[in-house]
């Protein structure tokens, strides 16, 4: 039910441009007032830097779909921005699909 209640009943986000390396990164200069608890952490958790949609999904401990719909409602208000990596720095989508299953498993 979380899923469902933290979208607003959605399951596609409104943009279809976002991977799970796509860099995620937090505008500085937009209220916070308004944001959801969720869309309000992941502000939070992109201010320092830029992190990918696969790292934020696990930070926030949500699933990378319902990560996918927050991060592109931000997009549309303007609070956070995205980029592609660079693409020689991109690692193959299996290795960063086992680095995330890595990492949920160690804190289980």
């Amino acid at each position: 039910m979380r899923p469902y209640v933290v979208t607003d009943g959605r399951s596609q986000p409104t943009r279809n441009t976002l991977d799970l390396v796509t860099l995620v990164i937090a505008a500085d200069d937009l209220p916070l007032t308004g944001l959801s608890p969720e869309k309000r952490d992941l502000m939070e958790l992109c201010g320092p830097g830029a992190l990918s949609v696969a790292e934020v999904a696990g930070h926030l401990s949500l699933p990378v779909s319902v990560t996918k719909v927050l991060i592109a409602d931000l997009m549309d208000s303007g609070h956070v921005v995205t980029r592609a990596p660079v693409p020689s720095a991109r690692p193959s989508e299996t290795r960063i699909l086992q680095e995330v299953l890595d990492g949920l498993r160690a804190r289980l």
